[in-house]
């Protein structure tokens, strides 16, 4: 437990710490008003856009262009889908812990109130 709230804390930090794109949109609205700093977030929102497109792009070429690649992705996604099916029919069939939870405070309870010697 005490290793995962490490991970949440350095992540926390890392994801809590501006980076150059934050920078610049603070530096061109100090300089420029709200409307310099509207237009470099729209050119910073532009550009990862477009660099998103070209990596879905270049990840579809590949795809294409390797048959072997893309059996592969198409079979671990359909074994991903049947993971998540045996883990939602698992949890469908395992009782529910509020369930015990309830059944639990009702003993206590109905001990607590029951007349004589426990």
């Amino acid at each position: 437990m005490s290793l995962f709230l490490a991970f949440l804390g350095v992540s926390f930090i890392v994801i809590a710490t501006p980076g150059p794109d934050t920078a610049i949109t603070i530096r061109n609205t100090l300089l420029g008003g709200r409307a310099g700093g509207v237009s470099t977030a729209l050119g910073i929102a532009s550009g990862q856009t477009i660099w998103a497109l070209a990596t879905s792009a270049g990840i579809v070429a590949l795809l294409v262009a390797s048959e072997p690649l893309f059996l592969a992705v198409k079979y671990a996604g359909a074994a991903y889908l049947v993971y998540l099916g045996v883990k939602a029919l698992q949890e469908a069939l395992r009782p529910s812990h509020q369930a015990e939870a309830l059944a639990v405070a009702n003993a206590d309870g109905d001990k607590r109130l029951s007349p004589g010697p426990d």
